[in-house]
């Protein structure tokens, strides 16, 4: 089931908040910027880049991604290996809230996130 209106205001309110904390200076925006998007249940945090080889348009590399499991109120955190799948984030494969989600991956303790 999808988020009902009032949880998908929260969780853009919430992910602008982070979006906007996090991202680099105006002047740099044409060759890196972070994004989101919501689908279904996930949240998805990616970079936004130009093509490396100088082709138009943008690259989005995915950063970060918490799905809801409404039934056991959780977010289930996974990150992008080197494999291109998504793969549960240890050692907090889990939290209760979005906030939670979105200071784990601003603290990015690994460096597995950004880098």
């Amino acid at each position: 089931m999808a988020f009902s209106e009032l949880e998908m205001r929260r969780c853009e309110r919430d992910l602008a908040r982070f979006i906007e904390r996090r991202r680099p200076p105006p002047h740099i925006r044409q060759q890196l910027d972070l994004g989101y998007r919501l689908e279904g249940q996930s949240v998805e945090l990616f970079e936004i880049r130009p093509h490396w080889d100088g082709r138009s348009g943008k690259l989005e590399t995915p950063v970060a991604k918490a799905t809801f499991v409404r039934a056991q109120n959780v977010w289930r955190i996974y990150w992008m290996r080197q494999d291109l799948r998504w793969h549960a984030y240890e050692p907090n494969p889990d939290v209760r809230s979005l906030e939670k989600f979105l200071a784990i991956v601003d603290r990015d303790e690994y460096c597995c996130l950004f880098g």
